[in-house]
């Protein structure tokens, strides 16, 4: 049975994957940002940190602040999306 992640590790492993898309190297040959391989990578790592957090504010016994980091992270997610993947 999967073993049950508490919601602050999920949002500091949600950032973290966020940190890693922005970090992730942009390809030098071919077409830089515009490189499918590139921009799946990217967003895959913001998949996977919306994932994490998706059913926290659904929980019971969540805080009204623990369910505003999840409206933040959404809007670091969105931000670092457009940062990341716009030219």
């Amino acid at each position: 049975m999967a073993k049950l992640i508490p919601a602050a590790e999920r949002i500091l492993r949600a950032r973290k994957l966020i940190q890693q898309a922005r970090d992730y190297p942009v390809p030098q040959d071919g077409l830089g940002k515009s490189d499918f391989s590139y921009v799946a990578q990217v967003k895959d790592y913001f998949r996977q940190a919306r994932e994490l957090v998706k059913l926290i504010p659904f929980t019971a016994g969540v805080s009204a602040e623990m369910k505003a980091d999840v409206k933040k992270l959404y809007e670091e997610i969105e931000q670092a999306n457009h940062e990341v993947l716009k030219k």
